[in-house]
């Protein structure tokens, strides 16, 4: 399981914080000396995020530098990092292979209720394609360092 620590330039972000090092964050948040934001993706990834908050002071918005992309349908949001052409999706974009993506399994929708399907989850990620990704930040696996546009494209398409 992932998160991502992202030094904007007026804050610092965590993005669905799963910390087992709280001294190694504890300094890097101090070294970084800026307001400290946490964000979650999606509600399976509440994880650290109480503490974070608790321990830092942190706040729940999102700060200059950090787009949200909202899947509603899907229960998540995705936090596109343009200075870096960095995305940061939760469940729905998983690693796969070396260097590649996969869309979630359908059974990992079925919680939803609201019955979204698998292809229709693919066509909204379909937006995706409109962003210069170069990164894909997954919490699951490891991430996608380059190339990541066309890791999404053909993600969709399997």
């Amino acid at each position: 399981m992932g998160c991502v620590a992202y030094a904007a330039r007026d804050a610092f972000v965590l993005v669905d914080p799963l910390v087992e090092d709280w001294a190694a964050l504890d300094d890097l948040v101090e070294r970084q000396a800026k307001p400290v934001h946490v964000l979650v993706t999606i509600l399976f990834h509440e994880r650290s995020r109480a503490e974070a908050v608790d321990r830092y002071g942190a706040v729940e918005t999102i700060p200059p530098g950090v787009e949200p992309i909202a899947f509603e349908r899907a229960g998540e949001t995705m936090f596109w990092l343009p200075e870096h052409g960095a995305l940061v999706p939760g469940d729905r974009l998983l690693a796969f292979g070396a260097g590649g993506l996969r869309v979630c399994p359908d059974s990992w929708l079925a919680y939803l209720r609201n019955g979204l399907t698998g292809e229709e989850l693919r066509a909204d990620l379909r937006r995706l394609l409109e962003l210069p990704v170069e990164l894909v930040l997954v919490s699951h696996g490891a991430p996608v360092l380059a190339g990541g546009r066309a890791a999404i494209a053909r993600a969709l398409e399997a």
